[in-house]
């Protein structure tokens, strides 16, 4: 997996367009729909620039925020200084999860699971959201499905432009694997009006509904729902995005 060295420096901006405020709502509905623990324990897996770790926090969750990119925390760490949220920054690799405790509720958004490689890397990651759950403790997070991948993302090129970068991204996309090769060229506005260039290359994989159940189950997890596109209706053959809710039945598995 990729630490998104130069992808994190433009982040925020290009993603600018989502409503975090809005999407932690929406993970807090199911949270209070399924949850049985006692405690408020939140980790937010593959967190990103913290910028959904922050409404997690505002809504009363204690949130540990863990993520592979140094880059990626650095600007998650600024947004806790200014905002004064109490949020516990981790650097580890989703599939190497080392918590210091058990945890109440992950939460896996933003298709962060689809960066794993393989089914291998999506049942160790499964397995240690498990051991450090808490008997009864949710796992709710997003994955982007193979439709997405074939008709939406699939050999496209898309255009990004604020006032401080232009972004050309351009998908590559494996028919056999469902997998999207993505390649990134930004070109940053400097100050004396020229633009310096980098790039980011890395991809994402589509899992099929069968084999996610699987590895759920596999992993000491009772599936408890499933959602089509960021809403409370069942998933269909169209939908780009599922959200999956699922209670750990077992802890304690064998890493």
């Amino acid at each position: 997996m990729s630490v998104y060295s130069a992808f994190a420096r433009y982040y925020d901006e290009l993603t600018a367009n989502i409503d975090y405020k809005k999407r932690a709502e929406y993970f807090h509905t199911i949270i209070s729909k399924f949850k049985t623990t006692k405690e408020n324990i939140l980790l937010d897996l593959a967190c990103g620039t913290g910028s959904l770790s922050e409404q997690f926090s505002r809504l009363g969750y204690d949130v540990v925020g863990i993520d592979n990119s140094d880059e990626m925390l650095s600007s998650a760490i600024n947004k806790k200084f200014e905002s004064g949220l109490p949020i516990q920054y981790l650097c580890q690799d989703m599939r190497k999860i080392d918590m210091f405790g058990t945890i109440d509720v992950t939460v896996c958004a933003l298709d962060s699971i689809n960066h794993l490689a393989h089914l291998s890397d999506v049942a160790e990651t499964f397995a240690g959201v498990s051991f450090f759950s808490e008997q009864g403790g949710l796992f709710i997070f997003d994955v982007n499905t193979p439709y997405k991948h074939r008709s939406v993302l699939a050999n496209n090129t898309f255009t990004y432009e604020t006032d401080n970068v232009y972004c050309v991204w351009e998908n590559t996309l494996d028919a056999k694997t469902d997998e999207v090769g993505m390649n990134l060229q930004f070109f940053e506005r400097r100050s004396d009006g020229l633009y310096s260039r980098s790039s980011e290359h890395f991809s994402e994989k589509a899992y099929s509904e069968e084999d996610i159940e699987r590895l759920l189950s596999e992993n000491g997890f009772e599936l408890l729902a499933k959602y089509g596109d960021d809403t409370f209706l069942p998933p269909t053959e169209t939908s780009q995005r599922i959200v999956y809710a699922a209670r750990v039945v077992r802890s304690g598995q064998k890493l």
